[in-house]
């Protein structure tokens, strides 16, 4: 083929893509229209990356939108999901033009920020910045564990590419400096972001707030950074190859900074105002005249280019069946490791999982809750190889490291389950996200209860999406003593008992830290947050592994009938000791004590009105008391002993008791409790609400 020859045919191939590239931007400007609310600006820009992903360079299946080895695509500036919806519509997946119609709209599967779970090719929960970049480490953390762990030779049944689109936003926010800091450690080198570097925040210019080098900043993080100067147009050259050579670094993760226009096209491009309005109908008719579309035409899709996109599904069919093929002989050369991996990626837990949780009698082998969870860790982590995770460089505090997961994970090691998150609680919390949207594995994040509250937006969207993540939470309370009120979490449990969809546990002793992984362990619809002492807690007469799933239960009775009852203290962790030591002294005076331990709100809540009405007696007193804030007990208890402020630095015992955690101090309390009420308490609120 001469050069002239050749020249006119690349001319025609661009041709082509800028046809293709135009047809998405109007797509996603209509998408917005339509629902008359959104972010048009983002995906105007994103476009020509986005056609690159999905037409030459990601191999996907919208017919099997969750095989194991697909590429990940993450949309960490969430806010431009018309683009990624306008994408999947394209592409084959289920989004039909109805649901594009539906933006933004109750009970559709295009919500206005994307959400896992709701539409099929979304991996990962995006909208608040910086989540989406830090789930990717997640994703690409697990594709080099598993393909260490499973891949023969010549069979590399996992083998695939994170992809990230995100933007200064994402950048700006620290959690995505946490986890990339961390990608960077780990040389995940199948980690590809693609940077949407447009200059334009909502406030206005980038020069107001973000000045940095994002390129300097990521190579001293380890990263390989490459610069495509010109995003904007057809010609997919530079972007193509800067991918190809992004692939090609296999022990560094990439960044691709793309020079883009934020609302290419629209009356308003390159300036903040394009950002989160509707563009209206004069500017979107102007730009599909400008682009060479119909203007009066939504949702069009020209033939060239529906030719362009039914070639992709095409392809993606015989990419499936390509690995299909390949991992039926994985499985006759491996049948073992195919059924592990089946079992895996199912999310069944190992027959027998459970066989050897700790179980205690009582007063036996009196110790911390957190040496308790040690215990369980022991015995799960040997038999569950998928419970893969680490801590916040707080290991030897929060014991979560054992012989089973003795091998640290690392560039060198992709196969160790241990994971060294660093004092990165955000990033750790975010990175386990995306773990858990990859599949096959359980992720766990350890650190203090305290810090929780950096990790708080990644917890959440934990729990809004469903995922199976292990939060291990040491020094629960203020009986951790000397370090003070900077570590003593007061208000943690209650901020985190408010999060829909999260089990909050904290258990009493070491029976129910074993009930707490267990309910953990099978709960396969949601994040499980347990909260371990640094103080020693005895094992109790009345605790059982089984128990915790009531959410609460009678630890122990009082003496006598029910009728002749004159109060109920309830508590949690370490406190509940403290319950049943003053529970023998009220007695001992006269009064009728029944004393009930509560690991779990949230599973209480979920019981039988008749369950919930047997533990709290009509008409008996109720008296709480946690080492923590009271709000919220109202809901079940009448008076309570808790924290109204912060804590104090000194021995925990002596700080338990400063704030009236003692004997003396809770039967006084329970007594004056017993003696305005004589048995005639008002009904609580918490008989009323399931």
């Amino acid at each position: 083929m001469s050069q002239a020859a050749k020249r006119i045919k690349m001319s025609a191939s661009v041709e082509l893509s800028a046809k293709c590239i135009n047809t998405i931007r109007v797509m996603a400007a209509d998408v917005v229209q339509a629902a008359n609310s959104g972010h048009p600006g983002a995906p105007l820009g994103c476009a020509p990356m986005a056609y690159l992903l999905w037409t030459e360079i990601m191999k996907y299946s919208p017919e099997n939108p969750k095989w194991p080895s697909r590429d990940r695509f993450v949309l960490s500036n969430g806010h431009a999901c018309a683009l990624q919806y306008s994408m999947l519509h394209l592409t084959g997946y289920n989004i039909t033009t109805e649901d594009l119609e539906k933006f933004r709209q109750i009970g559709s599967i295009t919500p206005g920020h994307p959400e896992v779970g709701i539409t099929d090719g979304v991996e990962v929960s995006t909208g608040p910045l910086g989540q989406g970049i830090s789930n990717a480490v997640g994703l690409a953390l697990t594709e080099s564990h598993l393909a260490a762990t499973f891949n023969k030779p010549d069979m590399p049944l996992i083998d695939n590419f994170t992809y990230v689109i995100c933007g200064d936003g994402c950048l700006q926010e620290g959690v995505s400096s946490e986890a990339s800091s961390l990608a960077g450690t780990l040389g995940l080198g199948k980690l590809i972001v693609l940077y949407d570097d447009n200059n334009i925040t909502i406030d206005g210019g980038t020069e107001l707030s973000f000045t940095e080098d994002v390129g300097m900043r990521y190579e001293s993080y380890g990263w390989h950074v490459q610069t495509v100067e010109d995003g904007n147009i057809a010609d997919m050259t530079s972007l193509h190859a800067a991918v190809k050579a992004a692939q090609a670094v296999t022990d560094k993760p990439s960044l691709i900074k793309v020079k883009t226009i934020i609302g290419f096209g629209a009356k308003m491009q390159n300036t903040h105002k394009v950002h989160g309005a509707p563009l209206g109908d004069e500017d979107i008719a102007k730009i599909k005249t400008d682009f060479g579309l119909d203007p009066a035409a939504k949702f069009q899709v020209p033939a060239e280019v529906k030719a362009v996109f039914d070639g992709c599904k095409a392809e993606s069919k015989k990419v499936f069946a390509s690995w299909s093929e390949l991992k039926a002989k994985y499985a006759a050369a491996y049948p073992a490791e195919a059924a592990t991996f089946d079992r895996m990626f199912k999310g069944e837990l190992p027959a027998g999982w459970d066989a050897e949780l700790p179980t205690y009698a009582a007063g036996e082998n009196t110790m911390a809750t957190r040496k308790y969870s040690n215990k369980v860790l022991e015995k799960i982590v040997a038999s569950v190889p998928e419970l893969v995770g680490g801590c916040a460089d707080l290991t030897p505090s929060c014991l979560t490291k054992v012989a089973a997961n003795s091998v640290d994970y690392s560039k060198a090691t992709p196969e160790g389950r241990y994971v060294r998150f660093g004092v990165r609680e955000h990033g750790m919390s975010s990175v386990c996200n995306g773990m858990a949207a990859y599949g096959g594995l359980i992720p766990f994040g350890a650190t203090f209860l305290v810090f929780s509250g950096y990790a708080m937006g990644a917890i959440r969207l934990s729990a809004l999406s469903h995922f199976k993540v292990l939060y291990i939470m040491t020094h629960d309370s203020i009986g951790l003593g000397e370090d003070g009120p900077t570590h003593q979490p007061v208000e943690t449990l209650s901020a985190l008992r408010c999060i829909p969809n999260l089990l909050t546990i904290r258990p009493a002793d070491g029976n129910e830290t074993s009930g707490a992984y267990k309910l953990a362990m099978e709960n396969a619809h949601g994040p499980t947050l347990m909260a371990f002492s640094r103080q020693n807690c005895v094992n109790l007469a009345g605790s059982s592994i089984d128990a915790v799933a009531k959410g609460a239960y009678v630890v122990q009775e009082a003496e006598g009938t029910q009728a002749f009852m004159s109060v109920i203290l309830v508590a949690t962790g370490s406190e509940v000791q403290l319950a049943i030591e003053a529970a023998k002294a009220l007695q001992a005076a006269g009064k009728n004590t029944r004393v009930v331990s509560m690991p779990c709100w949230s599973l209480f809540d979920a019981q039988p009105e008749e369950y919930r009405n047997s533990v709290f007696l009509s008409g008996k007193p109720v008296l709480s008391i946690e080492a923590a804030s009271t709000f919220g007990w109202s809901k079940y208890a009448h008076a309570h002993v808790g924290m109204t402020s912060f804590g104090a630095s000194g021995k925990g015992p002596k700080v338990m008791e400063h704030f009236g955690f003692s004997v003396d101090s809770i039967v006084a309390k329970a007594t004056k409790l017993a003696d305005h009420y004589k048995g005639a308490a008002p009904e609580l609120a918490r008989l009323l609400f399931h």
